[in-house]
């Protein structure tokens, strides 16, 4: 089980360190996304910087790094913990990439796809307000946080349904997860807080 572990923890954290929108960003206008826009390694700030095409590759690309070795874990493993670990390696692999000297992004759309694969429904059902949320205001970064935090919410509150039923392990980790995007989100919510913050589609000033 130890080698297992860390066999997938490694893979994903290694598959996680990909950073597309750098590499998209470089292949495309030869520039460091990090340099751009809002200086975030992510989809969002590909969108400005280089448009909806690369934008939607980039979010399809991050989110595929939190599915798939999640459940190539879940395919070997039984073990909660394995899957729970694997997906946050997936994360913080994102967040700091060894490939790109640690300077990543904010780890939003591989929590995405970390969160689905784990946590289908309740992620499912945060995911519809946090896309309505940004239809509405069109504040990207307060569709993340919402995201974020409501899936520990609509987790708790749908094991309480007797048919429901979730491993301790992946409640606590979208809990954690929820923290975590608040800490990387934190320059976002004093923006939001103040009206400040950049909405999608209005270049980033």
């Amino acid at each position: 089980m130890i080698i297992t572990t860390i066999f997938f923890v490694l893979f994903s954290y290694l598959l996680g360190s990909v950073s597309f929108s750098y590499l998209i960003a470089k292949k495309i206008k030869k520039i460091d996304i990090r340099k751009e826009g809002s200086g975030n390694a992510g989809a969002t700030n590909t969108l400005r910087v280089l448009g909806v095409g690369p934008a939607i590759t980039v979010l399809l690309l991050d989110v595929v790094k939190g599915v798939l070795p999640v459940l190539l874990a879940m395919l070997f493993t039984d073990a909660a913990f394995v899957h729970v670990l694997t997906g946050f390696a997936a994360i913080l692999g994102h967040n700091w990439p060894i490939y790109f000297g640690f300077r990543g992004g904010k780890g939003v759309a591989t929590s995405i796809g970390v969160l689905v694969s784990l946590v289908f429904l309740p992620a499912l059902l945060a995911g519809v307000v946090a896309i309505a949320s940004i239809f509405i205001t069109r504040y990207v970064s307060l569709g993340s946080l919402l995201f974020a935090v409501l899936t520990p919410v609509a987790l708790v509150l749908l094991m309480l349904i007797p048919s429901f039923s979730y491993p301790f392990e992946y409640m606590l980790f979208t809990v954690i997860l929820a923290v975590m995007s608040l800490w990387r989100h934190r320059t976002n919510v004093s923006r939001l807080l103040s009206g400040t913050e950049n909405k999608i589609g209005r270049k980033h000033a």
